[in-house]
């Protein structure tokens, strides 16, 4: 087990690169930053230089790869880092030097236990992408076929596990410490970022979401997904399809290929619903650099690391809020949040569902150069606090992903109305799901089923696991001793010490700096 020392000079060399950046007086200004947050905040920043305008993206992207994917997550939520944090984040690229080749031919090499020459008959040398996780390099298998070959960077399983280990050490104690840091749950917002990063880097399992994927979207015209080579694919190797395409950010060689930038874009937010609302189950990474427009128009998407699944029941309380807010049925929209258990009950469903118009109001009829999803979703959490409304873990992916959906849509359209966009695929999913012949036809199916076990059984399932409203049961999360727990007894707790030790040594690397000591 990782000593608190180690966690704490983790955070505190973290919390100095944050300083340099001009990013830690987001925390430091926040009224609802703990105490015992704003004394780390000031003893990490201790002799540091910091610009006027903070950079956000800049902070994590010097940090390392774990850091570069937990500020995309953070990106997502405006109430926890803040508006201006969290626009400035949206633009973090997953982008690092490339690994040297022969790290990666050993990579390749070791992992298959054959020579690259005998997988490949050509492979280049020089990569085509180089992102924290992985690199990706052209090549042409020794059956003829152009692929892309993803291959893990060697070390980064321990580098991301060793970062992981504190985030969840410093959630742990964030937490426990009450209040509004409670309410925002750091422990499940670190719980999800832990699993999203486990899957994305086992590369078994993201051709296994590619082929997911590929086989639920295979009736949506214009859409595709590469398909999976998988006799050169295993947990730190993956291979598949090479896309010949546009990147859909290059408006100019979309506009010169004779493509329809407007159909481009309304296409790609039904596929997004189509993914979201139909399947349950979406590629969560759909930034620029991952979708191309290949010569015939189709939308090619690749990288599949992040995935989000969204169970039916939530699925059907999405649908329903997006169609009462293009509708302006607020009132249905706060009853959705009721029964989903997303609000407490001891709030008034009539106060909640104003607060909603005054955020759904200004948004009805305009295009996203006025106003958009994102704008809407940073209102949604400004009330969130209002009426107590926990963070729900498993809709996280789902925004960000709806705040990507929206800025591609809006370079390609910029007179895109995403309302109107989704409002007649939303409606039609609404009739065919939750209409009457669906509603018969589904309790006939539910009805029969329960015939079939024995009721004994089921009362003991239902004493078991009863209903919790909208949002999945919590996974375990792990057991992490906190520092003032272990040291209650102690005279003199030993976090003071460390906090002591910490100004102490920040005050003599100042002095260092100042006496020129450090060169």
């Amino acid at each position: 087990m990782t000593r608190p020392s180690t966690h704490i000079r983790r955070l505190l060399g973290w919390g100095r690169t944050v300083a340099r950046h001009g990013a830690l007086r987001l925390l430091e200004e926040s009224p609802n930053t703990p105490a015992q947050v704003r004394t780390l905040c000031r003893i990490a920043r201790f002799g540091t230089r910091q610009p006027e305008v903070p950079d956000y993206a800049g902070a994590f992207r010097a940090i390392g790869p774990a850091a570069i994917k937990l500020g995309q997550t953070l990106a997502t939520r405006p109430d926890l880092v803040g508006e201006e944090a969290a626009r400035n984040l949206l633009s973090l690229q997953d982008s690092l030097p490339a690994v040297d080749f022969a790290l990666i031919r050993r990579e390749i090499e070791s992992t298959f236990e054959r020579p690259l020459e005998s997988l490949y008959a050509e492979f280049d040398p020089v990569p085509v992408g180089a992102a924290s996780v992985a690199q990706v390099h052209r090549a042409v298998t020794t059956d003829g076929r152009h692929v892309a070959v993803k291959v893990l960077r060697p070390g980064v399983r321990e580098k991301f596990a060793r970062d992981i280990d504190t985030y969840e050490w410093a959630a742990a104690h964030l937490e426990a410490l009450g209040g509004e840091a409670s309410r925002l749950r750091p422990r499940m917002v670190i719980a999800n970022f832990k699993r999203w990063t486990v899957r994305e880097l086992d590369l078994r399992r993201e051709a296994a979401s590619a082929s997911e994927l590929a086989e639920a979207m295979h009736a949506f015209a214009g859409y595709r997904v590469p398909s999976i080579d998988w006799d050169r694919t295993n947990g730190r190797v993956m291979t598949l399809d090479w896309i010949d395409g546009i990147k859909i950010s290059d408006n100019a060689a979309i506009d010169a290929a004779g493509h329809d930038r407007k159909e481009l874009a309304s296409r790609l937010v039904l596929a997004f619903l189509t993914q979201a609302i139909s399947g349950g189950f979406f590629h969560a990474d759909m930034h620029q650099g991952n979708l191309f427009v290949e010569p015939d128009g189709t939308i090619t998407a690749i990288d599949f690391g992040i995935m989000g699944r969204i169970d039916r029941r939530a699925r059907q309380w999405l649908a329903e809020i997006l169609y009462g807010l293009t509708t302006g049925n607020y009132r249905r929209v706060a009853e959705i949040h009721f029964e989903a258990q997303y609000v407490p009950s001891y709030h008034s469903v009539d106060e909640f569902a104003t607060a909603l118009r005054a955020v759904g109001e200004p948004m009805r009829g305009k295009p996203v150069s006025e106003l958009s999803v994102g704008q809407m979703l940073d209102g949604l959490f400004a009330i969130t606090r209002d009426f107590d409304m926990q963070t729900q873990p498993h809709l996280l992916l789902l925004q960000k992903t709806m705040v990507m959906v929206e800025g591609i849509a809006t370079q390609l359209d910029p007179g895109i109305n995403l309302w109107d966009t989704a409002a007649p695929f939303v409606r039609s999913w609404i009739r065919d799901e939750l209409g009457p012949e669906a509603a018969i036809a589904e309790r006939l199916r539910t009805d029969a089923e329960t015939l079939l076990r024995v009721p004994d059984l089921i009362r003991r399932i239902e004493e078991r696991f009863p209903a919790k409203g909208g949002a999945p049961e919590a996974p375990p999360l792990p057991e992490i001793p906190l520092m003032w727990d272990r040291d209650r007894r102690r005279t003199f707790p030993v976090w003071l010490g460390y906090l002591f030790s910490g100004a102490a040594g920040a005050a003599v690397v100042a002095a260092g700096f100042t006496l020129g000591w450090w060169g």
